[in-house]
């Protein structure tokens, strides 16, 4: 069955998700429209494509003893000169992102794996462009705010054309809990506009 290549994320809802990815494509950012705007839970990890099954029940698990939580992002940061990276912050449920991820890559289950930075949740808004753009990035977000209350994550693979795809949704709760957040769209060919 070969491997496949896997995150795990909170996708930031609509209008927020699709407003900051058309952000960052208009920063210069050619992997915009190929990443759906995120916090994630797990970075890019290669697995083999048979542990899948044991992969969502891992999640599954994970979410069933999870609840909803607030989420609030407001201004933004950066990792340069460490890493070429503008975000927005995330200022309310850091801590329980901080908890979930660290459930996801547990020892005792199929997604274990060694973080090359210490965890930092975060939304990203430009990276690995030129200097200027991430400066305008850094300045022009710098007021922005957005929350919502988070009821689920979801697992994604990354196709051979680059492009971030979701596999399924993990709602917190015995099934219950808040509404699951909106997939959104994975092309510029399929990505509403919320420009006037």
């Amino acid at each position: 069955m070969g491997t496949v290549t896997l995150g795990v994320s909170i996708a930031v809802p609509e209008p927020y998700g699709s407003l900051l990815q058309e952000r960052r494509a208009s920063f210069g950012d050619p992997a915009a429209y190929g990443i759906p705007t995120h916090v994630t839970l797990l970075p890019p990890t290669e697995a083999e494509a048979a542990d899948l099954p044991a992969i969502e029940t891992h999640l599954s698990q994970i979410a069933t003893a999870g609840r909803p939580f607030p989420m609030r992002l407001s201004g933004t940061g950066t990792f340069r000169p460490l890493s070429p990276v503008v975000f927005v912050q995330v200022v309310e449920g850091a801590s329980a992102c901080s908890w979930l991820q660290k459930r996801v890559r547990e020892a005792s289950g199929p997604l274990v794996r060694e973080l090359q930075f210490p965890y930092h949740p975060h939304v990203t808004v430009a990276h690995g462009i030129a200097e200027e753009a991430m400066d305008r990035a850094y300045e022009e977000l710098s007021s922005y705010e957005a929350a919502w209350t988070c009821g689920s994550f979801a697992l994604y693979e990354q196709g051979a054309d680059g492009v971030w795809r979701k596999i399924n949704e993990f709602p917190f709760g015995a099934g219950g809990g808040a509404p699951a957040v909106p997939a959104q769209g994975g092309s510029a060919v399929d990505q509403p506009s919320l420009r006037p």
